[in-house]
């Protein structure tokens, strides 16, 4: 079956068949209908290879993420994988596991594959890997990890004022003692949670005095159960927590309750992500949506400024957070 019996039954060029099946605008929904309606009555599948040959694209976007057991990361692939579609283009997708070898080989392998673009959705990035990326011909956005320039977009998120929110949530309920479980320090996302934390507490007048407030839950599970199973351990324990993402507070959850205390009455605690688990904790969790297929939509949104426009002066559009208060936080009793 070839792309003129296509054209043929639409009663369209074969240069109009082509636009359709690549979502060109240029093509009406009623024109488009036709040939896809011709597509599917011929059984007629494109020669993706030979299309590759001829104009020099692949068409496709590739799509780099920390970790994909991680529940944030999978919307956040779906999103931009549907956005990808509805473009023409096809993802390939990588998970580093938050190791930096990684993160260079899943790069170096999109761009043998002729990727056209590349999104790096990841926390981490090392800074002489971004150094050589620019100096490649290949369209790239980053998540909070570069600064936009020439065929480099990057994605913002206002992380600190979510934390902001976060705490005066918190200090609003009453809560004087709160705790941070903090994720990786080589991640630069949980260091600006961490600092914002802090200086949300200095600005309210609590400044922490003993350390072992802010520990270290790893942006995991089991990592949120062992820190706050330290922080249950303190000579004054915290009346609230706020964790670095949802992981962690679900594992705080769970150390609360082996504990024999309650949440909220005894201890609030408030995440950072929402994950669709949160809405499913028991109490369901309080904590900050960080929207990921907004930014799933917008990551698709700069590649394709760059790969079909061809425009290369890079964006920096700024990603906004909202506070979701639900049943894990609750007024201070003491």
């Amino acid at each position: 079956m070839s792309i003129r019996e296509v054209a043929k039954r639409a009663k369209v060029s074969t240069a109009t068949v082509s636009r359709a099946i690549h979502h060109d605008s240029r093509v009406n929904s009623q024109t488009a209908e036709r040939v896809w309606r011709a597509v599917r009555e011929l059984n007629y599948y494109p020669n993706v290879h030979a299309r590759s040959l001829a104009s020099g694209r692949s068409h496709i976007a590739g799509l780099i993420v920390s970790d994909i057991t991680n529940p944030f990361f999978p919307e956040l692939v779906q999103g931009f994988a549907e956005a990808a579609l509805e473009s023409g283009y096809d993802t390939l997708v990588a998970s580093t596991n938050y190791d930096a070898a990684r993160t260079s080989l899943a790069i170096r392998r999109m761009l043998e594959r002729k990727a056209d673009g590349v999104a790096i959705m990841t926390s981490e990035m090392d800074e002489s890997l971004i150094a050589e990326l620019k100096n490649r011909n290949v369209p790239m956005v980053f998540l909070d990890v570069a600064a936009p320039g020439r065929l480099i977009s990057n994605l913002r998120v206002d992380y600190a004022d979510g934390v902001g929110t976060a705490v005066r949530h918190l200090i609003s309920l009453g809560h004087r003692r709160i705790a941070f479980l903090s994720g990786p320090d080589n991640l630069k996302s949980a260091r600006v949670r961490r600092e914002a934390f802090l200086e949300c507490l200095s600005n309210a007048g609590l400044a922490i005095e003993d350390p072992r407030m802010v520990t270290d839950g790893g942006h995991r599970i089991d990592g949120g159960f062992d820190a706050m199973q330290r922080l249950l351990a303190l000579d004054e324990r915290p009346t609230a927590v706020l964790a670095s993402n949802d992981l962690t507070a679900i594992g705080a959850l769970r150390a609360i309750r082996n504990a024999g205390l309650r949440v909220p009455e005894d201890i609030s605690v408030v995440g950072f992500d929402d994950i669709q688990l949160a809405a499913f904790t028991d109490p369901p969790l309080t904590t900050v949506r960080l929207p990921r297929t907004e930014i799933a939509e917008r990551a698709f949104e700069c590649l394709a400024r760059n790969m079909d426009l061809g425009q290369e002066d890079g964006a920096e559009p700024v990603i906004a957070t909202k506070l979701i208060v639900r049943a894990s936080t609750a007024p201070y009793r003491g």
